[in-house]
């Protein structure tokens, strides 16, 4: 009897804590999304959308991506064509893989405002970002993170979050053009190497420090 009271109690306390985050605001999810999510991987399209052309978009790419906090990534594009952005931590790699280059950056502060903080980053966010609610839109709850920093290419960054998971970002640059990504498969807090981040230059690729 004890068993199935105690079985049920921990059912009933598990619906009790998913209903709650269903219902919760944008802000509570994402927050409970970067305090609980210390890695994640799935994967992702995205498409870019011009106010000039009234709505039109241009060819989506699509992709996967693994990420460990703060700081270390891969982003992989797969179509329409290859390319991959690493980032261990300490140095950002740009691979084209039609050209055989790869870029190099220092990671340092670059990440601080962008976009990838808000996946990849440390989980002091309102450091970099004013975070506003932005109401329910597609089944989703949206929320906007405008960049405090000045020199960030982006105006706004809007999330939006379905059971405390992000499912898409939109991003709107200071030329008029938005960048839509949509995740799916997005598996929290994976077992991940210790080695996963390491970047290997391949062979007779040239290089390009920047």
């Amino acid at each position: 009897m004890r068993f199935l009271l105690t079985k049920t109690t921990a059912v009933l306390a598990l619906s009790l804590a998913c209903a709650g985050l269903a219902h919760a605001t944008a802000l509570d999810q994402f927050k409970a999304f970067v305090a609980g999510t210390k890695a994640a991987r799935g994967e992702f399209t995205q498409r870019q959308v011009k106010k000039a052309d009234a709505g039109k978009t241009a060819a989506p790419s699509s992709g996967t991506f693994v990420f460990a906090r703060p700081g270390k990534f891969i982003w992989t594009y797969v179509k329409p064509y290859e390319q991959l952005l690493q980032a261990d931590g300490e140095q950002l790699y740009i691979y084209d893989k039609d050209l055989n280059q790869v870029t190099t950056k220092k990671l340092g502060d670059a990440l601080g405002s962008s976009p990838a903080a808000i996946l990849f980053g440390s989980n002091d966010l309102e450091k970099n970002f004013t975070l506003t609610e932005a109401g329910t839109r597609d089944g989703l709850e949206w929320l906007n993170a405008a960049p405090k920093g000045k020199d960030s290419q982006f105006e706004q960054i809007s999330i939006g979050l379905r059971n405390g998971t992000p499912e898409a970002m939109e991003l709107r640059d200071a030329f008029g053009q938005t960048s839509i990504l949509a995740f799916k498969k997005f598996e929290k807090n994976p077992p991940l190497t210790a080695t996963q981040f390491k970047f290997v230059i391949p062979k007779g690729a040239d290089v390009v420090n920047n």
